[in-house]
């Protein structure tokens, strides 16, 4: 499985004025986000880019560069993204928006040159555009790279967002595909910050929003036969991991600390522990997972629709590792990410410190308690009602797997690192070696407070 460096460079360019870009900042390329954030420069954030597979029910036309999926408006258009500032390139995009009949969009005399189009990020693996016009909502233009087939598993991406979005109202809605792109929903929203996510009502909306997920349908999304994805991640990232560290610029301390041949002995250990662990405490329910539930993929909406829950105010992005795991893997992974700053002079570096505390812990399972839809809890329960019995057993099955997200990252920081190291980087973007370390640490302060 290879895994691949997105770390990209944001431009606003207006197509109407030819401007030059006027502003550089870091964004992830698969993030939606709030245009008022132009203007506010901010730090390099660990982009995540997967190539997992499974067995899903879409079209496949990946090898030729087009992706489609049945139910999906497509057109047989291909877009130069080296051409957004040019005229033909706002004339093509008209076209394939009235060919998709994108809403408010697709009506007859709409001029170009009253299109403008933000250039957001670009990379081999995504170039994605903000696309306004007075009087029509916004949208999100999303042009791959030509070795993006390469990073993540476009059919897999694209079958999850319109599952999710048009079945279940979780995420984008995907308004139809091209030759080498898509057209998605954008938000007006902002993201969250690493404060955000410790404020008492946020968390709580995130754990709503969490369990509204795990009450997705495994096998629409996935097809038969599926595998949860901790294990198979772990493993099938271990081979490029190694290669990693054989690199001649890698040093033997470096190799000898993140050990991995130690580490692949720790992990089969505690992946047999987990299993006498389940059948004697009960098995953590296997749902489809987000499995990166980080600040930067949480959006907060600038407006509440009227009658609307409270909690979907938070929108869920980037679902590149969504896949099936057990919900306490899930959760785990989500406090981890309380202990993260990306925003920092350190942002590879996690404070353990800022580990949620049992009450604060409390409050998160309330929600998700409260809006799960197993056999043992009714969707929308009171709160008040919600055991002292759940609380303790979801906060021990979440213990049971934190260790599993330390590892998951770990090897997934090795193989990130690769360009950086054969490039011999003297500054990277983000320390990925160093995240892995912290990982790595994590992993084995953990299995050891276990007992293993």
């Amino acid at each position: 499985m290879t895994v691949g460096t997105t770390l990209q460079s944001l431009t606003t360019t207006m197509i109407s004025s030819g401007e030059s870009p006027v502003l550089t900042k870091r964004l992830s390329s698969s993030s939606c986000r709030s245009l008022s954030e132009i203007i506010s420069p901010s730090r390099p954030t660990p982009t995540r880019s997967s190539s997992s597979s499974a067995s899903v029910p879409f079209s496949d036309s990946e090898t030729s560069g087009m992706v489609t999926v049945e139910g999906l408006a497509h057109a047989n258009i291909r877009l130069s993204a080296r051409q957004y500032k040019t005229p033909t390139f706002a004339h093509q995009l008209l076209q394939l928006l009235a060919l998709l009949r994108v809403p408010s969009w697709h009506e007859p005399g709409i001029e170009s040159d009253h299109v403008r189009i933000h250039k957001v990020s670009g990379s081999l693996t995504n170039a994605v555009f903000f696309v306004t016009r007075p009087s029509s909502r916004t949208l999100l233009l999303r042009i791959y790279g030509p070795s993006s087939g390469s990073l993540i598993s476009r059919p897999r991406e694209l079958h999850t967002l319109h599952v999710l979005s048009s079945q279940y109202r979780i995420g984008p809605r995907v308004y139809g595909t091209f030759q080498n792109g898509r057209v998605e929903e954008f938000f007006d929203s902002v993201t969250l910050t690493a404060s955000d996510m410790r404020v008492e009502k946020f968390s709580r909306w995130i754990g709503a929003r969490m369990a509204e997920l795990h009450s997705v349908d495994i096998d629409v999304v996935e097809g038969k036969g599926w595998k949860i994805a901790a294990n198979k991640n772990v493993r099938s990232w271990l081979p490029p991991a190694r290669e990693v560290l054989a690199l001649p610029s890698v040093s033997d301390t470096v190799r000898e600390k993140l050990g991995l041949d130690d580490f692949f002995d720790d992990w089969e250990r505690y992946m047999q522990w987990l299993d006498e662990f389940e059948k004697k405490e009960g098995a953590s329910k296997r749902v489809f997972c987000h499995n990166d539930a980080q600040y930067g993929n949480l959006l907060m909406l600038t407006s509440h629709k009227k009658g609307a829950p409270e909690h979907h105010r938070i929108i869920v992005v980037d679902f590149e590792y969504a896949s099936p795991n057990p919900a306490a893997f899930d959760i785990a992974n989500h406090f981890h990410e309380w202990t993260a700053n990306y925003h920092t002079a350190t942002p590879h570096i996690l404070d353990p410190t800022r580990y949620p505390t049992i009450e604060q812990r409390q409050n998160y399972y309330r929600a998700y308690l409260s809006h799960t839809t197993s056999t043992s809890l009714r969707a929308g329960i009171s709160v008040d009602h919600i055991a002292e019995r759940d609380f303790q057993k979801l906060d021990s099955q979440v213990r049971a797997w934190s260790p599993a997200s330390h590892a998951m990252w770990a090897v997934w920081g090795i193989v990130q690192a690769r360009e950086d190291l054969e490039t011999n980087s003297r500054e990277p973007e983000f320390d990925y070696i160093g995240y892995a370390q912290c990982r790595m640490d994590g992993f084995r302060r953990e299995i050891r407070s276990l007992g293993l």
